[in-house]
This record gives structure tokens, C-alpha cells and sequence, in this order.
């Protein structure tokens, strides 16, 4: 965990790691509540929470593009896209970012 938070692919990966969790909560436990139960309680705190962690895997991935030298075409893209899609972050993380080599 100490060597993730010295490189900016590290940061990212906790990043992805945080915000792909929220997605989930939010998804599969706030939504339904608000919707199904009408306890919408949990919806603005969570909601706030993805939709900063959201902007910071963005930011993030675009630093870590830049970084890397990554091709949008071939790299960003995926990253990018994985944290719009439930499950995503966790996977883009085993292909792409855990593979990624810091010295």
C-alpha cells in the first residue's frame, strides 16, 4: 500500500479502486433504496462522494497518460471509459494499470 502512494499510477490505482467502490454502492445500494424503498437518504452523500472520486480518476488518468506516454487511441480511452461502467475500474486496474512498471 506505501509503494501505491508514491507514483502516480499507484494513486490512481487507489483512485480507480475508490470510485469504482462508490459506483457500486451507489448503484446497487442507494439507488434501489431511494427508488424502490423511498429512503432517499443515501443518494446526495454517496452521489457527492462517486462524483468527486470520478473527477479525480479523470484528472488522474489523464496525468498518468501524459506520464506514460499511452496513446489515447490505444490506452486512455480504456481507462477513461472503465469508470462509467460498474465493475470497470477493477478491471481496467488487473489489464492495464497494475502491469504498469514505476522506478
Amino acid at each position: 500500500m506505501k509503494n501505491l502512494l508514491q507514483t502516480n499510477t499507484g494513486r490512481l490505482r487507489i483512485i480507480g479502486f475508490l470510485e469504482g467502490t462508490s459506483l457500486l454502492i451507489l448503484l446497487f445500494i442507494a439507488m434501489p433504496m431511494k427508488y424502490i424503498f423511498e429512503m432517499p437518504f443515501l443518494t446526495r452523500p454517496i452521489g457527492t462522494v462517486h462524483g468527486a472520486l470520478f473527477l479525480l480518476f479523470i484528472f488522474n488518468t489523464l496525468s498518468v497518460g501524459v506520464e506514460q506516454n499511452w496513446k489515447f487511441k490505444n490506452t486512455t480511452w480504456k481507462v477513461l471509459l472503465a469508470c462509467v461502467i460498474p465493475f470497470g475500474t477493477f478491471y481496467i486496474d488487473s489489464k492495464i494499470l497494475s502491469k504498469i512498471k514505476n522506478d
